[in-house]
């Protein structure tokens, strides 16, 4: 029997999972590590926690292992950069978290340049990516910038530390995401980095998603000369892991915020407003794949919003329980545009907005206005995705910590007209490094075996109006003019 472990490094925590060639199994471990807030806006994690928290889950899985471990795979929160020394292997400082919104003024400053940005990154000039976070530790840590300095993002930091310092690289999707990438010639653009003042020559080699990256030093219980093999960003790997290989295949993942992603096939689409384009993957040898994305950045948020901020709710899990208590909002619209709205606005200016609220406003009517609003920006973004493409998706397949919640996943096929499909395993992220690490190392013969092994829990199919969408937009509206 084969075994891959699959590194998923999230943005409250790492999570180490052993997959078997005949499936998931139940060896897991999960830490959670700091966030830093030190000002409005700004969002910060310890690089070194990260990695010292990895190592614990790694050990911990490995305890539990009789098998020789076939190969790693990384998956990573995506966007959030690291400056590190090559030498001593320290970095220069926190990373700043894609959450952060420190450099939106510099964002706005390069508006001229937008149509460069978004022809060769197939993104939007937003502090969500890494390139402007990049410029600001160079010119705020009074960095050096020489040979011995290192540039990535979680991804590039972990693989170099489990290499024991000898592997700088990153992958596609992950360098996608910087907004330093050319997605069409598939190499690092030399005019953005110029543009942005990121030196070139201190961001990370870049190899194909599934292909050999590098082999482990020994830490610990972790051998020597395991081949670390699948590398993708977390929404990247989630769409592997949910066999989303035909061409307008689509899922979401409800995390922290929630993303959905499309296969669009080989070609890389020219770019559309509001909705991103990203490379979904590559295995080695073959072409990239490319998908059209949507970023949304307060879902599982808003419901933590109402746990930690409002204490309407204990625990997560009451929020479905508590909105079905009432048969509708009651006019009480809310827009979580907590950082700001992403896909399709691109407002880092938005905020968030409770409206429609009377003296009969109950907690149950703030939760299910909140659980409508995740159903709400996901319909906003499956919209503009699809008259992007043209291609009207068939299905909406679901992962994530919120799509245990059943009363929305059921408004979410009523809003779209379409089946959401759950599938048995939801941590498709874990899944999808896995299952990129195990075709490099030959655990897995091709994507027709992830296919057969994708499974289905529930299906829910469209069968109620939708109604509230249009106090919807006009909300949403209204949160992005909060000033008048």
């Amino acid at each position: 029997m084969s075994v891959v472990i699959a590194i998923d490094a999230g943005t409250t925590g790492v999570r180490s999972r052993a997959v078997f060639d005949t499936g998931p199994s139940q060896i897991s471990s999960y830490r959670e590590f700091t966030q830093h807030f030190p000002r409005p806006g700004w969002v910060e994690h310890d690089a070194t926690e990260i990695w010292n928290t990895v190592i614990e889950t790694l050990q911990d899985v490995i305890s539990q292992l009789s098998e020789p471990i076939s190969a790693i795979g990384i998956t990573n929160q995506r966007e959030t950069v690291v400056a590190w020394s090559r030498k001593s292997g320290k970095p220069f400082g926190t990373a700043i978290v894609w959450q952060d919104r420190r450099t939106a003024d510099r964002c706005d400053e390069l508006a001229s340049h937008l149509s460069l940005v978004r022809q060769q990154t197939g993104l939007v000039l937003d502090p969500y990516f890494s390139a402007t976070k990049f410029e600001w530790l160079i010119n705020n840590r009074e960095i050096k910038v020489d040979q011995d300095l290192c540039l990535g993002t979680i991804d590039s930091w972990l693989i170099f530390k489990l290499s024991g310092h000898e592997a700088f690289v990153t992958d596609p999707t992950n360098a996608s995401r910087t907004m330093l990438f050319d997605i069409t010639k598939m190499q690092w653009s030399q005019e953005l980095c110029d543009l942005l003042n990121v030196p070139i020559n201190n961001l990370p080699s870049i190899r194909p998603s599934s292909s050999r990256f590098a082999l482990t030093t020994r830490h610990g219980a972790l051998p020597a000369g395991i081949p670390i093999s699948g590398v993708a960003g977390d929404q990247q790997a989630a769409l592997f892991g949910q066999a989303c290989f035909m061409t307008g295949a689509t899922k979401n993942t409800y995390g922290t915020g929630s993303f959905v992603l499309m296969n669009v096939g080989t070609e890389c689409p020219a770019p559309k407003a509001g909705i991103l384009t990203t490379v979904a993957w590559q295995i080695e040898s073959q072409q990239p794949v490319y998908a059209l994305e949507g970023a949304i950045f307060a879902t599982g948020a808003a419901i933590q919003w109402l746990r930690d901020g409002l204490n309407i709710i204990d625990n997560a899990s009451e929020v479905g329980p508590l909105a079905q208590t009432v048969a509708d909002s009651d006019g009480v619209v809310i827009v979580p545009a907590f950082a700001g709205l992403g896909s399709p606005w691109w407002d880092p200016y938005a905020r968030g907005s409770i409206f429609g609220i009377t003296r009969g406003t109950t907690r149950a009517h703030i939760a299910r206005a909140t659980i409508e609003s995740i159903v709400f920006q996901t319909r906003d973004v499956v919209e503009s995705m699809s008259a992007a493409s043209g291609i009207k998706i068939k299905d909406l397949r679901v992962d994530g910590g919120a799509a245990v919640v059943d009363f929305m996943l059921q408004l979410q096929a009523d809003h779209l007209g379409v089946t959401v499909l759950r599938p048995k395993q939801l941590e498709t992220t874990a899944m999808g490094a896995a299952y990129l690490a195990g075709l490099a190392e030959k655990v897995w013969g091709s994507t027709d075996e992830i296919t057969q092994a994708w499974q289905l829990d529930r299906k829910f199919e469209p069968n109620a109006a939708a109604t509230g969408y249009e106090s919807w937009q006009t909300a949403v509206k209204r949160s992005m003019n909060w000033l008048g």
